[in-house]
C-alpha cells in the first residue's frame, strides 16, 4: 500500500493582511490554489473577526503569487454576497476549474437567514467579472447544507462532484456524476463513510483530489470526532472512482496543540498543486490562518 508523508510545513501569507491591510483582523479559510503559467493563483474565503450578526459569513477574494506562499491580493473581491437570494448571507468555499476560456467557480452560497447553504456555480472569463451564476445542488428545506465542492474527471470521461452535506447532526461526503464540469449532476451513492473507532468517526468533508501518473487518485479529505476536532487524512480510489482502494489509518495532518481545550481545533484541507514528486497541500488552521504542506507519496 502507498504511504503519504508530510515532509515540510510552510506559512501562507496575503500581502494586504498586515496591521494596516484591508484584510487585517479577518479570518482566512478555504484557500484554493492553482498554477497559471509561472504564477500561483488563489481564491480564499475571508470573514471578519469577530463575526457580527449582520456580517456576511464569507467574501471570496483572489490573489497571485510567484512562489505560492505570499499572495498579492486583488483590489476588489471576486464574489460578494447578494448577487442572488441563495448567497445573500455569504460566499464560502471556492473551487475553480477551467472550461475552455471560462472560469467555473463552485462555491457555497449562504441564504440571508444563515439557515441553509447551497452549492452555486459562477462563470466568467475574468475572476473579477463573473457574469453567470446559478444553483447547482440544494438540499430540501430543513435538511441542512450542501457545500465544499471538489471536481475531478474519471478515467471513463465522466466528471465527479464530491460535496459535503448534513445528515443526522453530522457532516458526510456525497457524490454526483455529470458529463461536464458544469453538470448537469446526478446524485449517486456516497463514496465512503465514517469509521466507528477512528479519528473520523463522526464528521466527513471533501478535500482536493490528486491524480498522479500510474497511481490511484487520492483525496486528502477532512474528518472529525463528534466534538468537531477536524484532521486531514487520505483515501484512494480506482481511476473511475467506482470503489475505494486504500485509506490511511491515522490522520496525515493534525493541528498544533491548542492553548485552551475550548479553542477551535481544526486543520482543514482545501486544494493541492503538484510539482514534480511534491504534492503541495493548501489548508487552514483554526478557521483563521493559512498553511501549506509538502507531501510525498512512497510505495511500500
Amino acid at each position: 500500500m502507498a504511504a503519504y508523508v508530510v515532509e515540510e510545513l510552510q506559512d501562507v501569507t496575503l500581502d494586504i493582511a498586515g496591521p494596516e491591510g484591508r484584510l487585517a483582523h479577518h479570518d482566512l479559510m478555504s484557500p484554493f490554489v492553482w498554477q497559471d503559467g509561472d504564477l500561483y493563483r488563489l481564491l480564499v474565503r475571508v470573514l471578519p473577526r469577530p463575526l457580527g450578526p449582520q456580517d456576511p459569513t464569507g467574501v471570496i477574494w483572489s490573489g497571485a503569487s510567484q512562489d505560492g506562499l505570499c499572495f498579492q491580493m486583488a483590489q476588489a473581491p471576486t464574489l460578494s454576497p447578494g448577487s442572488m437570494a441563495d448567497d445573500a448571507g455569504g460566499c464560502e468555499d471556492p473551487t475553480l476549474v477551467q472550461a475552455g476560456n471560462d472560469y467555473l467557480i463552485y462555491y457555497t452560497g449562504v441564504d440571508a437567514g444563515r439557515s441553509q447553504g447551497a452549492l452555486l456555480l459562477a462563470k466568467g472569463k475574468d475572476l473579477i467579472d463573473l457574469t453567470w451564476q446559478r444553483v447547482m445542488l440544494k438540499a430540501p428545506p430543513g435538511e441542512g447544507n450542501i457545500k465544499e465542492a471538489t471536481l475531478v474527471q474519471g478515467s471513463d470521461g465522466e466528471f465527479r462532484l464530491f460535496y459535503e452535506y448534513a445528515k443526522d447532526n453530522a457532516s458526510r461526503i456525497g457524490l454526483a456524476v455529470g458529463p461536464s464540469a458544469g453538470g448537469p449532476w446526478t446524485v449517486v451513492k456516497d463514496p465512503f463513510s465514517v469509521r466507528d473507532s477512528a479519528w473520523d468517526n463522526w464528521h466527513l468533508s471533501t478535500g482536493p483530489v490528486v491524480q498522479l501518473p500510474g497511481c490511484d487518485p487520492v483525496m486528502f479529505y477532512n474528518g472529525a470526532t463528534m466534538d468537531a476536532r477536524w484532521r486531514i487524512g487520505w483515501i484512494s480510489f480506482t481511476p473511475n472512482f467506482s470503489r475505494v482502494t486504500a485509506r490511511g489509518i491515522e490522520p496525515l495532518l493534525v493541528p498544533p496543540p491548542a492553548r485552551d481545550r475550548a479553542d477551535t481545533d481544526i486543520a482543514f484541507a482545501a486544494s493541492c498543486v503538484v510539482g514534480g514528486d511534491d504534492i503541495w497541500l493548501y489548508y487552514s488552521l483554526e478557521d483563521r490562518i493559512l498553511r501549506r504542506a509538502r507531501i510525498r507519496r512512497y510505495d511500500r
